[in-house]
Order: structure tokens, then sequence, then C-alpha cells
């Protein structure tokens, strides 16, 4: 059975307890794990580290799915961890928690963009220092549009609004208008869809870490606009400096 994922029931565990289910080379494999493995939701992996109950410590170098499964990819001595023994899992926290500023931040302006011009994402990623979301954005300039509602978006995380968190059968999600903002792709073919909703501005299905108010978001400031095709035009953009 796969890992249950707990940052999708508590994006701010830090720490968790589970047991080892399997072994394959240097990939270790958990009943339950709050580390999330890119490359899902366009998250990079969490990394950091996982205590084995006889006191071997591994270090948590990448988090990958693996054939539906979560595989952390360890480096260290694995010859006296078995599948059964118990590890505490621990998160380098301020790596994740920059993402998670980082991904509300990103649906905020994925909202602005597509209420305004209709603009779905074809693309994005996002790491600790810096994010890059592609829209397909039909208008002459692009650039400015963009630009304009980074402004936006940045108006909006000041208004420290509560960032919700809930599951609603498939169907049911589905019929909200701009559930799904990603171009030419729907969620998984899953029976309950996690939604995240950031109320009077944004709500799509979702299964990442996200802040749990958006005043816990410094800001964003754009890097670089590019474009990518008639189809992609792309903006980079990190976190305000403290």
């Amino acid at each position: 059975m796969p890992a249950k994922l707990l940052f999708q029931e508590d994006s701010y565990l830090r720490e968790f307890e589970s047991v080892v289910t399997r072994i394959d080379g240097n990939k270790v494999f958990l009943q339950a794990t709050a580390f999330h493995p890119r490359p899902a939701g366009g998250l990079d992996a969490d990394k950091g580290k996982l205590i084995v109950e006889n006191g071997v410590a591994l270090e948590v170098v990448d988090t990958v799915l693996d054939n539906g499964d979560v595989a952390h990819i360890v480096e260290g001595d694995l010859s006296n961890v078995k599948p059964g023994m118990k590890v505490r899992g621990i998160i380098d926290w301020e790596r994740r928690y920059r993402m998670m500023q980082l991904h509300t931040a990103s649906h905020i302006l994925a909202a602005v963009l597509y209420n305004k011009y209709g603009a779905r994402v074809t693309g994005g990623h996002i790491s600790p220092d810096m994010a890059r979301d592609d829209f397909e954005i039909q208008v002459e300039d692009w650039k400015k549009a963009i630009m304009e509602a980074v402004d936006e978006t940045n108006s909006i995380i000041k208004r420290c609004i509560e960032v919700k968190v809930y599951w609603l059968p498939r169907e049911e999600a589905l019929r909200i208008p701009g559930i799904v903002k990603l171009a030419d792709r729907l969620p998984p073919e899953v029976d309950r869809l996690r939604i995240v909703e950031i109320p009077g501005i944004d709500i799509q299905a979702d299964g990442g870490p996200h802040v749990k108010n958006t005043c816990e978001i410094p800001g964003i400031e754009v890097v670089r606009l590019e474009s990518r095709g008639r189809r992609r035009k792309r903006v980079y953009y990190r976190l305000v400096s403290d």
C-alpha cells in the first residue's frame, strides 16, 4: 500500500513517526510520510533526515514518486535497516516553508491571470529559491499583464486571507468553475479531490503543502520574463527579502 501523505493533512508537520515498509537500493519506503515528493504539484522535493529506532541516521537527499509510492532517497548505511523498523522523519523546514510560501503565491498569481485574461497554466516549478510559471495568455503586451498581475498578487497577499484545505467528491469538485487552471490536464482519477481555497480569490484541486494565511508570504518579485512560444509566456519570481 502506498504511503499515507501526512503533508496533505498538516502542511506544518515538521517531524513524524512511521514504519519502514521496504527498501530498494538507496530508496526507503514508509507507511506514512510528511516528505513531499517531486514532481508532484510542480514542487521540488523535500529533504531532511530519517532516524531509525536502532539509532541509524539517514540523510534524505531527495524524495520522488515511485510507481504510486514515495521513495526517500537516502545517504547512509542501510545494512541494519529492515522493514518493520520504526523511524522518525525530520523535514528540512526552512526549505519546505519557502516552497509553501511560493506555492500559495503561485495560486494567487494564477487566479489573477485566469480571472482577467482566461490565462491557464501550461507548466511550472517551485524550488525554495525561485518559482517558474508558464501561462497561456493571449494579450499583446503580455509582459505588462504579468507585471500588473504580480502587483495585484502582492496586494492580495497583504489582506491576510485564511487558506482553507478540504476534500470533495471528484464529480462535485469538477463542477466548480475554475477548479482546474492547468491547460490540457485534469486532476488524477480518484474518488475525492483535495481542494485548496483562498476565499474570494481562488479555488483549485491541489495535493501540495500551503501556508495557512496569505500574510505569511512576504510578497513576490519578478526575476525575469520570457516568451517560450505562442502559447507559453514564462515568469520567474522569488520571495521578497525580509
